[in-house]
């Protein structure tokens, strides 16, 4: 696709109302914001540990976010910005999202 449209529930009919049009991230990036599962970083790769403590470091660091629920979390960065990881690692080599979400 081209583009990606949110809806909302409306209990009140029953349907799902077009209510963002042509979603995008924030131009400037948007909020500083990570999420991924930290439970798992002991089996990522170094490089991807180093990521994530740099998200940690500095005067402004990036604010840990994380639902546990892919769309949840998808949702908050498509609206608000930020980074969204799901790395491979040692019990995954391959990764879980090309196998749940292909």
């Amino acid at each position: 696709g081209k583009s990606v449209h949110g809806f909302c529930l409306d209990p009140t009919i029953g349907e799902f109302v077009h209510t963002r049009p042509n979603m995008m991230f924030p131009q400037d990036g948007g909020k500083k914001i990570y999420s991924c599962n930290e439970g798992n970083s002991n089996y990522w790769d170094k490089p991807i540990q180093d990521a994530v403590a740099a998200f940690k470091q500095g005067p402004k660091p990036y604010s840990a976010r994380y639902v546990g629920s892919m769309v949840a979390d998808i949702h908050r960065t498509l609206l608000y910005g930020g980074i969204y990881i799901y790395p491979a690692d040692n019990k995954s080599p391959k990764g879980k999202l090309r196998c749940l979400y292909e």
